[in-house]
This record gives structure tokens, sequence and C-alpha cells, in this order.
């Protein structure tokens, strides 16, 4: 049965507005998002079955865009819904209006950071951008995908920084294993980042490897 076919007092939307969304199981609130079942499934079929495929939400928000597109039920249209949703839930976990952000350390930089990278399926490596006083300007990302020196290339770590006349740059990039243990491939790139950077006359703060609720700082480890 189609859910507009169910009683008034059983349908996600209906019961979100009457109840309060925090009423809704995690079913219903991914129904909503995605606005329609398929054939002989309505919306909160498709959303349980996508569930109990990927473990959780948790689950679904890591999984890309094209992945998600091939789930029965879904569709691009619906996957670039879900995704743009769990993004900006990404963003609201990571941003405290009007606050300015201050990255002094690799725990203030993991508190910024991990909630917009800790779940991400592929690598992203994005560079922050910093004041005199730590103090977070803006952050670029530079690549996504495998970490290696042709994806990750000194020209665009530091044209930003130049750009916006940063005294300072932190380096970011998530292992989406959840392992944020750095590779031989990230500490060889770290330290080719590092000249280069003493070359324009820029200081790189930090490298921090984001993990799943956790993270490694280069700097602390001695090989910044």
């Amino acid at each position: 049965m189609a859910i507009e076919d169910w009683p008034a007092g059983e349908r996600p939307r209906e019961r979100l507005c009457w109840n309060g969304p925090e009423a809704l199981a995690d079913a219903e609130l991914l129904a909503i998002q995605l606005g329609s079942g398929t054939r002989g499934k309505s919306a909160v079929d498709v959303a349980r079955e996508m569930l109990a495929a990927y473990g959780s939400l948790a689950g679904i928000a890591g999984r890309d865009v094209t992945e998600l597109a091939q789930v029965e039920g879904v569709g691009p249209v619906k996957a670039a819904r879900l995704v743009a949703a769990f993004e900006l839930t990404r963003r609201l976990r990571a941003r405290t209006p009007g606050a300015r952000v201050v990255l002094a350390s690799p725990a203030a930089v993991h508190a910024a950071f991990g909630p917009l990278m800790e779940d991400l399926p592929r690598e992203v490596f994005r560079v922050a951008l910093l004041d005199a006083q730590n103090g977070l300007l803006r952050d670029r990302v530079i690549s996504v995908g495998t970490l290696s020196a042709s994806l990750v290339h000194p020209r665009e770590v530091f044209k930003p920084a130049i750009l916006e006349a940063a005294a300072s740059v932190v380096l970011l990039h998530n292992h989406p294993s959840g392992d944020p243990t750095p590779s031989r491939e990230d500490v060889r790139l770290t330290r080719q980042l590092v000249e280069c950077a003493r070359l324009l006359d820029l200081r790189v703060h930090d490298h921090v490897v984001i993990g799943r609720g956790r993270f490694v700082s280069l700097a602390e480890r001695g090989i910044i």
C-alpha cells in the first residue's frame, strides 16, 4: 500500500508535523528524504531495506551518490537528495554559528573537521588556512581519491594560502577505513609539502589524519 493510502496518523510526514521529528524511526525519517518508493514498495519499505543492507544511517551516509543510485527504488535524484542531506548534517555538526574557530591543537583540528570527514567513502585532502593567531580563515578541498603526489600537487595546496595571505596552514585528509595510522605515502607527501612551504615562506602547522572517531597528528609524531 502506498504511503498516501495509509491512515493519516501513520504517515511519516504527518507524524513529523504532529509529534516532532524525534518521534520518528530512522526508516521513517529516511523515507521522507526519499519522497516515494517503487512498484510494490513504499518509501518506508525502501528505507528499511537500505538500513538492513548498510547496517545503520551512518552506513548509508558513508556511501557516495553513485552507489546509492544503484539501490532499487532510489535512483540518481533520490541519491543526490540523500547525499545532500547527510552533507548538511556534517556541516552543521562541524560549525558553531558566529563562533571563531581556532585550530591551536590537533584536537581542535579534529573537533572542527572530524564530523565533516570521518565517514566519507573516499580519501579527501583539505587545507585549512590560518591567520597569525591560528584562527581559521577558510578551508579548501584539494583532491578527492587515493592520496598521491599526482593528486596533491604543492601548487594546488599552497595557491589558496598565498591568495588569502595565510600565516600558516593545516593539512588534513581522512582514511575511509577508519584507521588514521599514517601510511608511508602520507609521510612522504607531508615531508614534500613541508619543504615546498619553506620555499614559499609558509608554515605547515600540522597534518592531521582523520579516522572514525580518532585522529593522528604528524606534528606530534615529529614528522613536521
